[in-house]
């Protein structure tokens, strides 16, 4: 869990919701920028993988931005701003182990095929013979 928190700018504006007439002239709302491609906390490796799962939030210039304006206090959303932007790029570096393919045991395919003959008997039965 790396803290690339030095590494992030921050604009601030005004936010909309709760707040009254203080939301139309205090600028709550934080928008974390962070330039990926700069990063020196991060290898070329890590980077790539940054980019390819997060590419809806990184923008043409190569900037990942993330706004938020839960609170009524710059210095709170600042706070959970840089909480979030770490906790998404810590999970895109996360690479998930590949599956291995298993075959079923041979007692697996005696009880499917021993469920199937109960069905198809207990349907057999209902029908109506001469």
């Amino acid at each position: 869990m790396k803290d690339f928190s030095k590494e992030l700018s921050f604009k601030t504006s005004r936010s909309s919701g709760a707040g009254g007439q203080n939301v139309n002239k205090v600028e709550t709302s934080v928008t974390v920028l962070w330039l990926v491609a700069e990063s020196e906390f991060f290898n070329d490796y890590q980077k790539e993988l940054i980019q390819n799962k997060l590419k809806n939030r990184i923008n043409a210039e190569g900037y990942m931005f993330l706004t938020v304006s839960e609170s009524r206090t710059q210095l709170m959303n600042k706070n959970k701003a840089i909480e979030k932007i770490i906790d998404l790029v810590n999970k895109a570096l996360i690479v998930p182990k590949k599956r291995l393919a298993t075959k079923p045991s041979k007692g697996q395919k005696q009880k499917r095929l021993d469920t199937k003959k109960k069905i198809s008997e207990k349907k057999d039965n209902r029908k109506f013979k001469f």
